[in-house]
């Protein structure tokens, strides 16, 4: 049967209309779920049906099910881990990405894909101010970004220890040891592991979590052979960036590849706010980003950048006889990340970026962080909270006094569902922790949150259901 509209025009119908009124409730309705995984599993699960069923059914079925078990991500009350909204040209976008059902994996297979992803590359680079040469890929997520950096940078720094990767694989190669802050994200370590490259040495970090130079200039001096630093723009607590230019500088001086993980702080290179912070950034060597998170565009869109498109290719490039391929030119987009089959993750980036501007992307950035030191500032004149951090960014860590009182506060918080944010442990002590993420959250969100941690501290206080 040939496709046509006719085919999946009710289908598409009936989405859209449950898409539209899911959007119409995530800024009144409880933020968490209001139910758990065990209980839907019943429901979405029993026996497969013998016969077919008609494609707008399952799809009404699918949204009736799914309903309890949402998430106000979406919701600009939504502070909880770093889960940005989806920008609305974004989210169009990525519906004709399904729609147009491309394997964005080469260029003269699929152009139009291909060149936009191409165009959002290359104003990526710009707004970023990183080096225009640089290869960038569109992966998975934070993590698979922070993969790809880090494998050019193992290809790079074998390379020059004159070890053949591709011919003798990580066997008898000469140790690599990858110097990380003490309080890098997970995901680099996730990574390092998948890269077969062990857990990575610890290097100090003050009490932001912002690596000491001083330390990663002993521990380099330490090392015989071939070496990655990866440093963070944005601490997962704090916000903090590592000292970028003095890090990178000692790092090259001692031959090392740096790489950034800048999940979701990469983005404040596009604002003079943070010139200070972000200064010597462009001298590294390759970057991690998650679209995800303060570019706000949907699920999944991981962007890796490396300044050395070569290296990049001679990790993951390849020439098949049965793929279509030019001689020269950019590279085909599977070369920059792992998967050869792949969505055209890089069109809801062009298309958030062309709905922004420049102007708009600055503005957003630096909304995201004003509501961050407005939230701290709120929440400050509460009863028994404290802010532990410099808020220099988007992230404000909290805590109400005893460790129970705050694991109390966030419990509460929680279960009343007026607003989302999550709970964690900074070194070594229980917090409350805000991530400023969402691009609609505004002026009465901030309100809100203030207002909902003040009835969770009264609650709590007074020992109320």
């Amino acid at each position: 049967m040939a496709p046509s509209a006719d085919l999946y025009r009710d289908a598409l119908n009936r989405a859209e209309g449950h898409v539209l009124d899911w959007l119409d409730s995530v800024d009144s309705r409880h933020v968490g779920p209001i139910t758990t995984v065990e209980q839907l599993t019943d429901a979405f699960g029993g026996p497969l049906n013998d016969e077919p069923r008609d494609p707008g059914a399952v799809v009404d079925e699918l949204a009736r099910l799914a309903e309890p078990g949402l998430m106000a991500m979406p919701s600009g009350k939504f502070f909880g881990w770093v889960i940005g909204g989806t920008l609305p040209a974004a989210l169009g976008a990525d519906w004709m990405v399904s729609g147009w059902d491309q394997n964005a994996a080469m260029r003269l297979a699929t152009p139009a894909t291909a060149a936009a992803e191409e165009a959002a590359g290359r104003w990526l680079l710009e707004l970023l101010r990183l080096p225009a040469a640089s290869a960038v890929g569109f992966a998975t997520g934070g993590t698979t970004a922070n993969f790809v950096g880090l494998a050019a940078g193992r290809q790079f720094v074998l390379e020059q220890a004159g070890w053949d990767l591709e011919a003798e694989g990580m066997s008898g190669a000469p140790k690599v040891t990858v110097l990380v802050g003490e309080e890098r994200h997970t995901s680099v370590d996730m990574a390092l592991r998948y890269l077969g490259l062990g857990r990575g040495q610890n290097v100090a970090a003050d009490e932001q979590g912002r690596i000491l130079p001083d330390a990663l200039a002993e521990a380099l001096a330490a090392v015989d052979g071939p070496v990655i630093v990866a440093l963070q723009a944005g601490n997962l607590h704090s916000g903090a960036f590592d000292p970028m230019r003095e890090c990178i500088e000692l790092a090259h001086a001692s031959g090392a590849w740096v790489h950034v993980d800048g999940a979701f702080g990469l983005w404040a290179a596009v604002s003079e706010e943070w010139q200070d912070a972000t200064d010597g950034l462009e001298l590294a060597d390759s970057w991690a980003t998650d679209a995800h998170k303060t570019l706000n565009v949907p699920y999944d869109c991981g962007v890796a950048i490396v300044s050395r498109p070569e290296v990049l290719e001679r990790v993951f490039g390849a020439r098949p006889a049965y793929l279509i391929q030019a001689d020269d030119g950019p590279s085909d987009p599977f070369a920059r990340v792992p998967e050869f089959s792949r969505r055209a993750r890089g069109v809801p980036v062009w298309a958030a970026l062309r709905q922004l501007g420049r102007r708009g992307a600055i503005e957003l950035v630096e909304r995201l962080a004003a509501n961050a030191r407005a939230l701290a500032a709120g929440i400050a004149e509460l009863p028994g909270a404290e802010v532990l951090n410099e808020v220099v960014f988007t992230q404000v860590s909290l805590a109400f006094g005893s460790e129970e009182r705050t694991r109390a506060i966030t419990q509460r918080l929680i279960a009343d569902g007026a607003v989302w944010m999550s709970g964690s442990n900074w070194r070594g002590r229980d917090i409350l922790r805000i991530s400023v993420s969402n691009w609609s959250t505004d002026s009465g969100d901030v309100a809100a949150a203030i207002e909902a941690v003040a009835k969770a501290i009264q609650a709590v206080d007074s020992g109320g259901d």
